[in-house]
């Protein structure tokens, strides 16, 4: 089993959402996990500790001063014997605790005291969550080393909507499985590109496509996932930013060039998944262009800088994936591309297949190498993008082994 023989403490405080803990514990020991719970005080109003040690078959735990822990120190006993530690859920003033190191509980005391990874699963009311406290929080959080999973988007106990509602059970289940699973770009520092690129036309109007950013940002975050450094360049899209990944925002081609050749000195990896303009207008008009009794209206466009072949010819250079969206002679053109561009692999999109356009929540893809071609099926955009992520981590692993190492001279 997937997580077969793991040891998961799991951290459950005062929101409503605590109501979903055994449901989560149910899955994790079904996927082979050993899991201790431990409750705060305020935990113990929504769900009781009687259901969760019958789902978890071991006792649950919530006294910091509890003189049958050994030696009497259950926080250091129990974050030694942790693999992982999952809070779920973690209010928002759990979360400003664990972040200003607060340990006067058992549950804070034992997260303090971890040397294990901890993820936090947030779950609040959505205006507490976008709270510029509550931001601080996360940013220190994410900075001493803790994951943020979720929260999720939609309606809330409180009968409003928004960010805010803890991850379901078989998510976190599957983020706890990739957290164990193997991080093939661990220690690499990854560049993604992502969204369209607006070109202006005049002040209201700008030539664009449909490209929604879903699977630039879905691979971002594999690659987090996968141990990387993630840095994301965005075209305008209406996506949140993966937790753990610096984000940078530009609107034309040029914007996304310029930012992306600041920062290939210090990649290993750039995939560019973004869809660039490959044209944009002469020269924008400072004034919205007004109709006429003319019949048409013609633009002169000049060609985009090509993002991707300018890192494949840098100095520093990196490991380089494209994507290629075609709709005939997909395979040819992506090679040809591959080829021209002087790129180590490309994804192949074949947007004819109205299953997975610009805006769908899937994809299905061919990676392609100068040596093989591997087909990843019809899949959401996440696990399309952890399947390339994989692949990429592998070919890179491949590459590196067939260099020659390099030999000291003799003194």
């Amino acid at each position: 089993m997937s997580l077969d023989g793991k040891h998961i403490l799991l951290g459950i405080t005062g929101g409503i959402a605590a109501y979903k803990t055994p449901e989560l514990v149910r899955q994790l020991t079904a996927r082979g996990a050993v899991v201790q719970v431990v409750m705060s005080r305020a935990a113990e109003q929504f769900v009781t500790a009687t259901t969760l040690q019958a789902v978890s078959g071991r006792g649950v735990r919530n006294d910091l001063w509890d003189a049958t822990a050994e030696a009497a120190m259950g926080h250091i006993e129990l974050s030694r014997w942790a693999d992982a530690i999952l809070v779920a859920p973690a209010t928002a003033h759990t979360m400003a605790r664990l972040a200003h190191g607060h340990a006067d509980d058992l549950l804070t005391a034992m997260c303090l005291a971890a040397v294990c990874p901890i993820a936090i699963a947030p779950a609040m009311n959505h205006q507490m969550w976008k709270h510029p406290a509550t931001r601080r929080n996360v940013e220190r959080l994410i900075a001493d080393g803790a994951r943020i999973w979720g929260p999720d988007d939609g309606p809330q106990a409180c009968g409003e909507f928004g960010p805010g509602r803890m991850q379901e059970p078989a998510t976190l289940c599957a983020e706890l499985e990739r957290l164990f699973g193997p991080q093939v770009l661990l220690g690499r520092r990854v560049l993604v590109t992502a969204g369209p690129t607006r070109e202006p036309i005049d002040p209201v109007r700008y030539i664009s496509n449909n490209s929604s950013g879903k699977q630039g940002f879905a691979v971002a975050e594999a690659a987090r996932d996968a141990g990387a450094t993630v840095t994301l360049v965005t075209g305008p899209v209406a996506l949140q930013t993966p937790t753990g990944v610096a984000r940078i925002d530009v609107t034309t081609a040029q914007q996304m060039h310029d930012a992306v050749v600041a920062q290939v000195d210090r990649c290993d990896l750039f995939i560019g998944v973004a869809a660039v303009a490959d044209y944009r207008p002469a020269a924008a008009r400072a004034q919205k262009i007004k109709k006429t009794s003319e019949a048409g209206l013609s633009l002169d466009l000049v060609q985009n800088p090509d993002i991707i072949a300018t890192v494949a010819r840098h100095r520093a250079h990196p490991f380089v994936v494209g994507f290629a969206a075609e709709t005939e002679d997909t395979l040819a053109n992506a090679r040809a591309k591959l080829t021209k561009k002087g790129l180590d692999m490309i994804v192949l999109n074949d947007v004819s297949d109205r299953r997975i356009g610009f805006d769908s929540n899937d994809n299905a893809v061919t990676v392609i190498t100068a040596s093989d071609e591997t087909r990843i099926d019809l899949a959401t955009k996440p696990e399309v993008a952890r399947a390339l992520i994989e692949r990429i981590g592998i070919e890179m692993k491949r590459r590196a082994a067939s260099q020659p190492q390099s030999r000291a001279l003799p003194s």
